[in-house]
């Protein structure tokens, strides 16, 4: 069966996420299409990639402390009815995808 966490926007609208079904949910609503199920999220979708944006935001300082050119943290987020925003495991770990590079030093006399 096929389940959607209906989640407020701040700035009004609803916007619908697919997620996994869980067995005995209180606060559950059918949704109009047989096979589907509806659950309303308790919190907008800000609030609820408030603590993710946090922690990309810690990732980030941290990993510039060794002061790359260019750095990238990829990571997958979930949305949980009772949680809000996860992030995404991967093989029963926490998955982060980081990239840093540097540039060669341009010391060209000319």
């Amino acid at each position: 069966m096929v389940e959607f966490l209906a989640v407020p926007l701040k700035e009004g609208g609803t916007v619908l996420v697919e997620i996994d079904e869980v067995e005995g949910r209180s606060g559950v609503v059918k949704a109009g299409r047989p096979g589907e199920m509806l659950t309303r999220a308790a919190q907008s979708m800000e609030a609820a990639l408030q603590p993710v944006t946090a922690a990309a935001r810690a990732a980030l300082e941290e990993l510039r402390t060794v002061e790359p050119d260019e750095v990238t943290v990829e990571f997958g987020v979930q949305f949980r009815a009772e949680l809000g925003a996860v992030i995404a495991r991967s093989s029963g770990e926490c998955n982060f995808k980081v990239t840093m590079r540097w540039s060669a030093p341009t010391d060209r006399t000319d």
